[in-house]
């Protein structure tokens, strides 16, 4: 049962980590629902399923991403692209590495999870409706101007709720990038953001680590990786067709729902 459990929530991480409906309250809604781990074991797999949904982007864009790294040393498309990833990544990393303990300590209540769910719905239904413009169609198109405005976007993801995808999917939106540039480059700043956040927390979390443990975390990191896979291309799919507005009354009916569950105390929001 256990098994089946660490199944579940590496599907619920690999389908909302990358959509712009925020990956941590669906975890916190899942493992309360199947009363799934203790508070510290369950931190430690996170860790792991996030780990896991990281590496499917890696393998998606195994190429590009190698081609970046080798051609950083010279001018051109892959230098620009290292140089963007690392300009919109430093925001939010050192924002979050200075006021993580403050966040953990005064923004992770149910209203604020809820107020960023609920606000961010409507963020992203202003945006789709009156505030998309797109003047850049590809990825490679960024300038670093650009890769840095989506990187202070991305600051706003430390407020619970708000949703790291979200916030850097509609923020490269209103700032002119198309749906598919703004959604893979999203994916691409998952990677070092996901790393950095990752390790951390695994380091502090190295006391938890226990060989008993070693087939739950396995099952849950293949299951993250799997379902991140499959999502990550329906994704691109799905908005080559459609808007994120569904998306947006999603968050805001899931909005309700914390604001529902927590005033009634069915579930506890304080993980």
């Amino acid at each position: 049962m256990l098994l089946i459990k660490a199944v579940v929530m590496g599907i619920v991480e690999g389908v909302t980590e990358l959509l712009p409906i925020s990956s941590t309250g669906h975890l916190i809604l899942a493992a309360d629902l199947m009363n799934f781990l203790e508070d510290e074991k369950r931190t430690l797999f996170e860790i792991f399923i996030q780990m896991g949904a990281m590496l499917a982007i890696v393998w998606e864009y195994r190429r590009k991403i190698f081609g970046s790294l080798c051609g950083a040393v010279r001018p051109g498309v892959e230098r620009n692209l290292f140089i963007n990833v690392a300009l919109a990544f430093f925001p939010a990393a050192l924002i979050g590495f200075l006021l993580s303990d403050f966040i953990m300590a005064y923004l992770f209540s149910p209203y604020v999870v809820a107020g960023g769910f609920i606000v961010g719905g409507f963020v992203i239904i202003w945006v789709e409706k009156y505030a998309y413009a797109p003047r850049i169609q590809e990825m490679d198109d960024l300038s670093y101007s650009d890769a840095l405005k989506v990187g202070l976007c991305q600051c706003l993801a430390l407020i619970p709720g708000t949703s790291r995808s979200g916030a850097t999917i509609i923020g490269g939106m209103y700032f002119g990038l198309s749906r598919k540039a703004s959604t893979e480059f999203s994916f691409f700043l998952a990677i070092p953001m996901i790393s950095a956040a990752s390790l951390y927390s695994l380091w502090g979390a190295r006391d938890q680590l226990a060989w008993s443990d070693a087939s739950v975390l396995a099952v849950g990191f293949v299951t993250a990786f799997i379902a991140t896979f499959v999502v990550m291309r329906a994704l691109l799919k799905f908005i080559s067709k459609h808007t994120y507005i569904a998306f947006a009354w999603y968050r805001i009916a899931f909005g309700v729902v914390v604001l529902a569950t927590a005033y009634t105390g069915v579930i506890s929001w304080a993980h």
